[in-house]
């Protein structure tokens, strides 16, 4: 009776161990994807305000066409990156909007007029904080995702990971040229 009370107790332990060891991977699973949604929120928020800063730039900029295509296009594709919910597609479309943004900001330059719209200045201000938040919880979001991989990784959380099919989440990565600022001498040829 009392090895049947002790083999029911260890088998408890167990269930309540592998209980714990999943939960705890749940956590971090469902961390990744909170850190996520509060990049999204700001993607989206700064995905509606492009057009704008687009309309405001177009009567001033009539001969810069392409400079605000390629920021019209690089914003489409990270809509469709967004929603695809592929992190390394995410980063290589950011890396394209930003590099159109520098070059229009860096066109907008030549334009005084344009420089001095209050709009301009208020979108240009509002885009760059959205940058700046980006930014930010790109760095939770990959702190997220590392503590993630480090326990779907390490024993024993390995093997109910495994069993359970969590899988490892990609960090969202810049290079170091889509997070530098934009050379304005090269911008202008000087």
């Amino acid at each position: 009776m009392i090895s049947l009370l002790i083999v029911l107790f260890v088998a408890v332990l167990c269930i309540g161990y592998v209980a714990s060891l999943y939960n705890g991977l749940v956590r971090v699973r469902n961390e990744v994807k909170l850190a996520w949604s509060n990049i999204d929120v700001l993607l989206v928020q700064r995905h509606d305000e492009l057009p704008k800063l687009v309309e405001v730039c177009k009567p001033y900029m009539q001969y810069e066409g392409p400079t605000l295509e390629r920021v019209v296009r690089a914003r489409a594709d990270v809509e469709a990156a967004r929603n695809s919910g592929n992190v390394a597609s995410v980063s290589a479309a950011e890396g394209a909007l930003r590099s159109g943004l520098n070059g229009l900001y860096a066109v907008a330059e030549r334009y005084p007029e344009l420089k001095a719209n209050a709009l301009f200045q208020n979108l240009q201000t509002r885009i760059s904080a959205l940058e700046t938040g980006i930014a930010d919880r790109r760095e939770i979001y990959n702190d997220a995702v590392n503590a993630n991989n480090v326990r779907i990784e390490s024993f024993p959380d390995a093997i109910i990971a495994r069993s359970f099919n969590f899988g490892p989440a990609q960090p969202l990565k810049f290079t170091t040229e889509q997070t530098s600022d934009v050379d304005l001498k090269l911008a202008f040829g000087r």
